[in-house]
């Protein structure tokens, strides 16, 4: 991962992002797909599967188990119509299932897997599900978070205004990468993950680094789900810094950030440094220990 040095035009680009988690012995694990190296978006690095909202997301606001005006409360977000808020959950549920193959619906898990290799032949999810009738299942959404790339950005070219939501497998189905968009896939426990960065096995993003630091306070997706229920989802606005030639990453809390409330566990700030974004107190700071 290169670091960006250029400032970026234009608005943060709506997108959403499910953070998938299992229940792993005394642990949780989440699902990390790599993108695939040629991808102008993150290349080669681990991610939780997501993108951009697409037009037609909005208009399946009808389709999904909750009403828009409880989901807009959920976000916690008044500026954003009730609307726009379904359409959200919309592409939370659209990308988890063309990125990792999980549907979030009233499906069996034999249909969600003849739905997954009809989408491979090249159908718009859309186009697959709607006559069919099924509901998708916002419900098993628990919006978790809320980043926006600045516009000075430091890994990627392009702005996101990202919804992350956390959520688990329904019983039967598999989560699993689509060798076009992601080339490999895996299951980790977040500390595990953390480790593997440290150790330069895999390349992650600032999001996924802290939160996966988040993520290595709990033990089970339950703690998890009940955290993100018992308060509105955080919105993480990165502050970058280049001090003394070198990019630093600054997050509510920190003294060179302009929101002085700590809005996540773990470090305050990431620099870079070893062609990666690393917290000043080492591994130990991502981990909590």
């Amino acid at each position: 991962m290169e670091l960006n040095t250029t400032r970026i035009e234009g608005p943060a680009a709506p997108s959403a992002s499910v953070v998938l988690l299992r229940d792993a012995g005394d642990d949780l694990e989440v699902f990390l797909l790599r993108r695939h190296a040629q991808s102008d978006v993150l290349g080669g690095a681990y991610v939780f599967p997501g993108g951009k909202v697409d037009p037609e997301d909005r208009e399946w606001a009808d389709r999904l188990d909750r009403p828009p005006e409880q989901l807009h409360a959920l976000l916690g977000e008044p500026e954003l119509a009730p609307d726009d808020a379904a359409g959200l959950f919309v592409t939370a549920i659209r990308e988890l299932f063309e990125e990792a193959g999980v549907l979030l619906a009233d499906v069996t898990p034999e249909q969600a897997r003849a739905v997954w290799q009809a989408l491979r032949q090249g159908p718009r999810f859309d186009e697959l599900l709607a006559p069919s009738g099924v509901r998708l299942a916002a419900s098993a959404l628990q919006p978790w978070s809320r980043w926006i790339t600045p516009a000075l950005s430091s890994v990627t070219r392009k702005r996101f205004d990202t919804r992350f939501f956390v959520a688990t497998v329904p019983p039967g189905q598999d989560a699993r990468h689509d060798d076009h968009e992601a080339t490999e896939s895996l299951w980790l426990a977040p500390r595990a993950a953390l480790r593997q960065y440290w150790d330069g096995a895999i390349d992650l993003a600032p999001p996924q680094i802290l939160g996966l630091s988040h993520l290595a306070r709990h033990r089970s997706v339950a703690s998890v789900l009940a955290a993100a229920a018992g308060s509105a989802p955080p919105c993480i606005r990165p502050e970058p810094r280049d001090a003394d030639g070198v990019r630093v990453l600054c997050y509510p809390g920190d003294p060179w950030h302009s929101e002085p409330r700590r809005a996540l566990p773990g470090p305050t700030r990431l620099t870079w440094r070893n062609r990666r974004f690393e917290p000043d107190a080492g591994l130990a700071a991502l981990l909590g220990d």
